[in-house]
């Protein structure tokens, strides 16, 4: 049996593998802090999946590793590495934090691999677009409904300069390049994935992380929506499913694939801007949707679409689920789980 350990697993992509490994037949081993919303109502959920008797949960902090922790990454075949501090916004108020739980935790994850007294699991770990900076010098085309580069049709590729902006740029880009670096000093089996915008079932966003999950809760729910800027900054979208199958695929190619560094995102097939899913919301649902507007975060992109062919090339994924199809999806998920929503908002 295979045994699997998330951190960040109660969250709302840790709480998506779990459930998807289980059901695979693998023992899956959590470690969180619990702190985020909606994080135990995720343990629940997993408490009651049919194979929940190989689950473990670690309560802890990333920043300080129980022996708890390090026994776990000693028995295990894989580890993803999900836990983070997310949003743009809490790094800037409070960077110290950010850069302890990105930038250390990370070293803490990693050092525990590299030490291990037992298996020397495969290190996933999930970056961000951010690490890719502003991007000024990229020309940028003003539509209709949103925005589009002039000069790079299939989104931005991997070999992209990186141009930490925000705090969370910075502690991210940080630890993106320890988990790289690892695999060439040590030796480690790690794969690191620049993620664009991840959204699907169990995901409790906000404005500034997680929207497509949050302007799809709160249209349903009737709570006012933020826009930060003009609505029309794009990204690529890839509904959690897909996601966990480009990891699953790299994992099962590792030896193809470790040590490199992978986009992984919709693609240029599947952007939206804030504007547009507004619009398939108010036309879905048939309802007026109060949205305000307030200023640009600071480090945020225009656009921003990954080029997602090098982990075609490399290892043969590619989404399946068009974007359309992943909020109509969620749309159901939501209406279904509406009054554990309303609660938590």
């Amino acid at each position: 049996m295979q045994e699997i350990l998330i951190t960040g697993g109660a969250g709302f992509t840790g709480t998506n593998f779990a459930a998807a490994y289980l059901a695979k037949g693998c023992r899956v081993t959590l470690f969180d802090n619990l702190s985020r919303k909606g994080s135990r109502e995720n343990l629940e959920f997993l408490k009651r999946h049919a194979q929940a008797e190989h689950l473990s949960i670690i309560e802890g902090d990333i920043r300080q590793p129980t022996a708890a922790v390090k026994a776990a990454v000693e028995r295990s075949d894989v580890l993803f590495h999900f836990a983070a501090q997310v949003a743009v916004t809490t790094s800037v108020a409070d960077p110290r934090d950010d850069f302890e739980h990105n930038a250390l935790g990370t070293l803490n994850m990693l050092e525990l691999v590299r030490t291990s007294q037992g298996k020397h699991p495969v290190f996933f770990f999930a970056s961000t677009n951010k690490v890719y900076g502003g991007m000024e010098d990229v020309v940028i085309e003003k539509g209709d409904t949103s925005y589009y580069y002039r000069d790079f049709p299939n989104g931005i590729p991997e070999d992209r300069i990186l141009d930490f902006h925000s705090p969370y740029g910075c502690s991210k880009g940080a630890a993106d390049q320890y988990v790289r670096d690892y695999a060439r000093i040590y030796g480690i089996r790690s794969v690191v994935f620049r993620q664009s915008c991840i959204y699907g079932y169990r995901q409790f966003g906000i404005e500034d992380q997680g929207w497509v999950a949050w302007f799809v809760i709160a249209a349903i729910l009737g709570r006012p929506i933020t826009i930060y800027g003009d609505g029309m900054q794009v990204r690529d979208v890839l509904f959690v499913e897909d996601l966990i199958e480009a990891y699953d695929m790299a994992w099962n190619q590792i030896e193809v694939t470790s040590g490199q560094v992978f986009n992984i995102g919709g693609g240029p097939v599947n952007t939206m801007s804030l504007l547009q899913l507004l619009d398939i919301l108010r036309n879905t649902l048939s309802i007026e949707l109060p949205v305000t507007h307030t200023d640009w975060r600071p480090g945020d992109q225009p656009v921003y679409v990954s080029d997602i062919g090098k982990a075609e090339q490399t290892f043969g994924w590619r989404p399946r689920t068009n974007c359309r199809q992943g909020v109509a999806k969620l749309i159901a998920w939501v209406q279904e789980n509406h009054p554990m929503l309303a609660q938590l908002f």
